[in-house]
């Protein structure tokens, strides 16, 4: 297995005895996944997916990752919520937080339509200026607010910039198989198309085309990400919590938020794993915040964030608990200098490796955060390449579908989102919102 669930850290929160306790649940929880029985059933096309994905579109989208590489300084990605951050977040595992300021031969790669900012839209486009642009648009409809503005934005920049045939070459659409406005559109604009799945949900479709192309093209190897995927598909096919890692991290989340541990923090201890903590945390956050119940999903990267959450999390509401993601081989190695002045007083690690020492408070900071009354589950990843990471992202995607069923929740579906849409719809004046606009601005009003 690429992961290790390392228990030491949950001693005198979770007993084995609980662990045993919830093994009926957690066989009816991964039957109504297996089976494909469960509530959300008909959105669950991931479970099979590193297994049986479409080989032939996988191919194209190899060959357009190649195009654009040759033709493009820079690659728009266009998406919002699980349309760009898990191909953001396997950019920067894999690659680099800092990618686009490294020497590469593979395009910059900078993601829009994931919110309305003004300033970041002309940034933006004032980086793009006289450079090679190619976009990848990704919406299921094509009118989802803030992807649908940026893509009418850097449609008009690639038209007037390469005219209507030129254009044509540089926008790669993903979208619906058959239907929806931007198919429709996309058909007629004769635009290359991958497709969002019927039954992935967003936020489970970092490995289909959604996630699959813009990764490729940063120059990650989507063979191995695939790969890794199915090594864990082939690992977790069985309710057996001693074989299961996965089913026994939902488990245990389960029993944590049973003993009033209703917040949980993703751990990171490099900056690299910044945006998978956000991958995560729409994952969790959307699959199960419903009916009242849910986990909520918090993050922090290490050390960093030891000098401004660190007090809450010591010594805070003990409402709580961690999971941390612990990689032994980040690819990169600095061994610290000596000082002859020693003026910071830490020439008694000199000579030791950055990484060493970086572990070490990993180490001191799940001692401290235990003694003060914080469980720590502890996911010991081995190495950031593509092969672990898809392991790393099915493991999440399935414990996160067996935590939903555990909880008692369907966690493919997100009604909650479709609220603020309706009303911003309904401000900015959507025909057919009249009625509900009226009321909205009287609440407004009377406030």
């Amino acid at each position: 297995m690429s992961i290790k669930l390392n228990e030491k850290f949950l001693e005198g929160f979770v007993g084995a005895h609980e662990i045993e306790y919830m093994k009926p649940f957690a066989e009816v929880a991964f039957g109504l996944l297996d089976k494909g029985v469960g509530q959300g059933n008909d959105f669950h096309g991931w479970y099979t997916l590193p297994e049986d994905y479409d080989k032939e579109e996988f191919a194209r989208i190899k060959v357009a990752a190649e195009k654009i590489k040759k033709s493009s300084d820079v690659l728009v990605v266009i998406g919002i919520g699980g349309s760009y951050l898990g191909a953001r977040a396997a950019i920067e595992f894999v690659k680099s937080p800092l990618y686009n300021n490294l020497k590469k031969d593979t395009p910059d790669i900078y993601f829009a339509g994931n919110n309305i900012s003004t300033t970041a839209l002309t940034e933006l486009l004032s980086i793009c200026e006289g450079r090679d642009i190619s976009v990848n648009v990704i919406s299921k409809s094509g009118t989802t607010t803030e992807p649908a503005i940026a893509f009418r934005v850097f449609k008009s920049l690639l038209v007037k910039k390469y005219g209507e045939g030129g254009a044509k070459e540089r926008i790669f659409v993903t979208t619906d198989k058959a239907r929806g406005t931007l198919k429709k559109f996309s058909d007629e604009a004769g635009y290359e198309t991958f497709v969002v799945p019927d039954n992935v949900g967003g936020r489970y479709s970092v490995l289909t085309a959604v996630g699959l192309l813009p990764i490729a093209c940063a120059g990650v190897d989507i063979d191995a990400l695939m790969q890794g995927a199915a090594d864990a598909k082939r690992d977790y096919s069985t309710a057996d919590l001693d074989k299961n890692t996965a089913l026994r991290y939902a488990v245990i989340r389960n029993i944590l938020v049973r003993k009033g541990k209703n917040s949980e923090i993703l751990v990171g201890y490099e900056p690299y794993m910044l945006m998978l903590n956000e991958w995560w945390k729409q994952l969790y956050g959307e699959s199960s915040g419903k009916d009242g119940k849910g986990i909520f999903p918090n993050s922090v990267i290490f050390s960093t964030d030891l000098h401004s959450l660190g007090q809450y999390i010591q010594a805070g509401q003990r409402n709580l608990f961690e999971t941390v993601i612990s990689v032994e081989n980040s690819g990169a190695e600095f061994t610290i200098p000596e000082d002859p002045a020693n003026v910071d007083g830490l020439n008694f690690i000199s000579g030791k490796s950055l990484d060493y020492v970086n572990k070490t408070a990993m180490l001191a900071t799940l001692i401290a955060h235990n003694d003060g009354g914080v469980p720590n589950v502890l996911l010991e990843l081995s190495d950031r390449g593509a092969h672990s990471l898809g392991y790393l992202f099915y493991f999440f995607e399935l414990a996160c579908a067996m935590s939903g069923y555990l909880l008692g929740v369907n966690p493919f579906d997100q009604p909650g989102v479709e609220a603020y849409k309706k009303n911003m719809f309904a401000l900015l004046g959507k025909p057919g919102y009249e009625d509900m606009k009226s009321a909205l601005e009287k609440r407004i009003s009377d406030k």
